[in-house]
């Protein structure tokens, strides 16, 4: 999908009469992407310079991608050209990335990273990241993934002059890496003549934007091969940057005995764990000493179990945030910090000795002491239990006085719900965390949003979307009592409403009956058959996503409140403990959590009548009757 499309003739036409960055602002916004003076300002210097330059180099016919989306990401391409390979008539296309950066240098020696001029923090070499772009596209785009030769791609740096960029021209190209400045438009020219013939590029593009798009790699299927094998996964831009800073770090800490920080802060869905796994699975094959670390015994569990499957050494690089009590200061190399928004003020809990609980330090000291290159990924909007702190702005402090130098990366892509902006905004808004007011979802093409009138319409169609071979879930806010499983191993069924009674998810790790443990029931097919909380569902992802919104979050004068007394959580017991404002936004966090785990859509159920209308009234998105509904799911 492309915000504009046209020949290269007609964009020069379009740009000259004054109106591109009019229309490519109102397709992007009228698919619910906001846009940027800077982003404005961008399509009004480099596209004009594109398309003159198409068309003196005589291909005015070349058809232009305008701000492509990347498949099943919300990540946008400058310009894909598509049009014929003037050798052999074959369907050519150009990858090209637009800087109007005028001088670059190495950022400390990289040759991954780059220091721009009036930029702030380094940025991802533009060859590097042309290249990715075109790994991306040749993973999930069938028409070049069969034919890899077809794709091409270049950065061009149209404001620059070679002795102002030097550094990056030294890197060597490739097909999918090459970089042209201004001063070299001669050569650009004559590489677009080479690259694409004369004629109508219209019925390649065609094929391109038809392509069959192939599933999304779901990160635990495939975290036991990241670890073993090369990258499995391709980062793109700032998920890159952060995996290069890393590594960086690591270097400069092996040759100069220098310690540094890395924060890595996005929403859900944003490539995070893809990161941690990208970086772990490289260091362990360099034998380096590094490790992972969560806050969250399901996910920690449930990455030994897959990341680690069929070696004890690979299983033993998991750990959990209060492992690191007793560790002496840099004892290892790199920790991972991942989730780590559910750091905790201490490592103390209940079963900490009373000799141990005396020389207990604040968990991050903890943490930033172990390793000489400590990295925190997280999610200020996922903080969803009293005591948890992990946020930016504290642990950036608490390493600095540390005397820490620390780099942070804000990942602003969507991987998650079908790479849909929009999607993470309106809950956003819906849910009152980022000052925005509610939006009515009208539907972007990308993410499947429905309201249903019954938990047990949500159930059935949960079930057929598993039975046509998808992941589904369904999880709820935490307003049930929540019971140990029964004298004959059954469990009981806590969760009620009307005549409609399921269980929730096993307590423990193991299983009961045909229940999967804790740790497992997001990733075990039988997980279906409870209902998820939010510290099972936190961290994990499937393709269909069913939210039961409880009595403790509901529609009242045209916004949703919390309601405090309706928790079962017994962490919201104490007001002395945890105040009315921060139980509040513990609960908002909570259905944050659980209505972005879904990969292709969210089906919402809400047990208060007027909250269920209240949604209604927002999600107006027509959809095609359902007739499976009738199935008897107990």
């Amino acid at each position: 999908m492309s915000a504009y499309r046209s020949s290269a003739a007609g964009l020069l036409r379009l740009a000259s009469e004054g109106g591109l960055v009019d229309v490519l602002a109102e397709r992007l916004r009228s698919s619910g992407h906001g846009v940027a003076p800077a982003e404005k300002r961008a399509w009004s210097r480099s596209l004009p310079v594109l398309a003159q330059d198409l068309v003196d180099a005589g291909l005015p016919q070349v058809e232009v991608l305008v701000e492509y989306q990347l498949p099943l990401t919300s990540r946008r391409v400058d310009a894909v050209l598509a049009g014929s390979d003037p050798r052999t008539g074959d369907d050519a296309y150009l990858v090209v990335e637009l800087k109007q950066w005028s001088h670059a240098t190495a950022y400390e020696d990289s040759d991954t990273l780059v220091a721009v001029e009036h930029a702030r923090g380094p940025r991802l070499h533009p060859g590097v990241q042309v290249a990715d772009y075109c790994r991306y596209l040749g993973d999930f785009l069938g028409v070049v993934g069969q034919e890899p030769g077809r794709l091409s791609g270049v950065a061009y740096l149209h404001n620059a002059v070679d002795r102002d960029v030097s550094d990056l021209l030294d890197r060597p190209a490739t097909e999918q890496s090459r970089v042209f400045t201004g001063q070299r438009r001669g050569r650009w020219l004559d590489y677009l003549r080479a690259r694409l013939a004369a004629s109508s590029g219209a019925d390649a593009a065609d094929r391109f934007l038809a392509s069959t798009v192939r599933p999304s790699r779901h990160l635990l299927a495939h975290a036991a091969t990241e670890l073993k094998e090369r990258s499995h996964f391709t980062l793109l831009d700032e998920q890159h940057v952060a995996y290069e800073l890393v590594m960086h770090a690591v270097e400069r800490a092996r040759t100069a005995n220098h310690k540094r920080a890395v924060v890595v802060a996005g929403g859900p869905g944003s490539g995070k764990s893809v990161i941690a796994l990208s970086v772990l699975g490289e260091l362990a094959r360099q034998n380096r000493s590094v490790l992972h670390a969560t806050g969250s015994r399901s996910f920690t569990q449930t990455l030994r179990r897959y990341a680690g499957r069929g070696s004890t050494r690979l299983q033993s690089l998991f750990k959990y945030f209060n492992s690191f009590m007793d560790a002496g200061t840099n004892d290892i190399e790199v920790l991972i910090c991942d989730e780590a928004h559910r750091v905790r003020e201490t490592s103390v809990n209940r079963y900490t000795t009373k000799a141990r609980r005396e020389r207990a330090r604040p968990q991050l000291e903890e943490l930033v002491s172990v390793a000489r290159v400590p990295v925190f990924l997280l999610d200020e909007h996922q903080v969803v239990k009293p005591g948890e702190l992990g946020n930016v702005e504290v642990i950036s402090a608490f390493a600095e006085k540390l005397g820490l130098e620390v780099d942070v990366v804000a990942l602003h892509d969507q991987f998650r719900c079908g790479g849909s902006e929009a999607y993470e905004q309106w809950v956003l808004d819906l849910l009152g965390l980022d000052g925005g007011e509610p939006t009515v979802w009208t539907g972007d093409g990308r993410f499947d949003v429905r309201v249903v009138d019954s938990p047990q319409e949500l159930e059935g169609w949960l079930v057929d979307r598993q039975a046509d071979g998808g992941t589904a879930r369904m999880s709820a806010g935490y307003c049930w009592p929540w019971s140990d499983p029964r004298p004959d191993g059954t469990l009981v069924p806590d969760v009620t409403i009307g005549g409609w009674a399921r269980p929730w998810n096993v307590k423990s790790d193991r299983s009961v009956g045909d229940a999967p443990g804790s740790a497992y029931w997001a990733t075990d097919p039988n997980g279906i058959g409870q209902v998820g909380c939010v510290y099972t569902a936190q961290g994990f992802e499937y393709d269909w996503s069913g939210v039961i919104i409880g009595p403790d979050l509901v529609a009242r004068d045209g916004r949703l409140v919390p309601r405090r007394e309706e928790s079962r959580d017994p962490a919201f017991r104490s007001r002395k403990t945890v105040s009315d404002e921060e139980a509040e936004r513990l609960i908002r966090n909570t259905y944050k959590v659980l209505l972005t785990r879904g990969m292709r859509g969210t089906v919402l159920y809400a047990t208060d009548p007027e909250t269920r209308e209240y949604l209604r009234e927002l999600v107006r998105v027509e959809h095609p009757p359902e007739v499976r509904f009738a199935r008897d799911v107990g």
